[in-house]
């Protein structure tokens, strides 16, 4: 069946609940933070902290990680230039219905393009988009390489690999600029938590 033809048989059904009554239940405004930066920049790190402190804070959070969704919501997407931006549209979409719960939800992907950006702050919305910038340079990246992705991709085992064989886009106005190799991580936390709307 075309897309066309499913779209028109597909009606959004509308429930008896408001996000407004979702937030008032949490005592929080739902938003996403969008943690974007070079592979080992500190984002999963950021985000997980960010999310620790929220919690304890008493805030509704979820961090919805790059690799983690890469198990289970996208396992099926690989790394092509088209595949990357449908893991971006699929984690956008999964943070707007998240918000939309009434959740803080924290983002952390390579998102290496500004439209692959744009793309989510469209599907998530302008009012509840907080995009940062993790900044940390790309020597400082390479050195930590937990994972041994920039080793692999020097040596021409991984291709298109960002920051290596594939570009980064930096933001052009983020809400946010932190260099972890710079900010002690207490410190970026507190400064993206100033971040949530009152």
């Amino acid at each position: 069946m075309p897309a066309t033809e499913r779209n028109r048989n597909v009606v959004w059904q509308g429930g008896q609940v408001r996000r407004s009554e979702r937030e008032d239940m949490f005592s929080q405004s739902a938003m996403t933070f969008w943690l974007t930066g070079l592979s080992a920049a500190g984002k999963s790190t950021l985000a997980f902290a960010l999310e620790r402190h929220l919690i304890d804070s008493g805030r509704a959070c979820y961090v919805l990680d790059g690799d983690n969704v890469r198990h289970g919501l996208n396992r099926n997407l690989g790394f092509s230039e088209a595949d990357r931006s449908e893991n971006i549209r699929r984690v956008a979409e999964a943070a707007r219905l998240m918000n939309d719960a009434g959740l803080i939800v924290v983002s952390a992907l390579i998102s290496p393009t500004v439209a692959d950006r744009d793309m989510a702050r469209g599907i998530i919305g302008a009012r509840d988009f907080r995009e940062v910038f993790v900044s940390t340079p790309l020597v400082v990246c390479e050195s930590r390489d937990p994972k041994g992705l920039y080793g692999r991709a020097r040596s021409g085992e991984l291709a298109h690999f960002t920051g290596v064989s594939a570009p980064y886009e930096p933001p052009e106005a983020p809400d946010l600029v932190i260099d972890t190799a710079q900010v002690e991580l207490d410190a970026a936390v507190k400064l993206m938590a100033a971040l949530i709307k009152t």
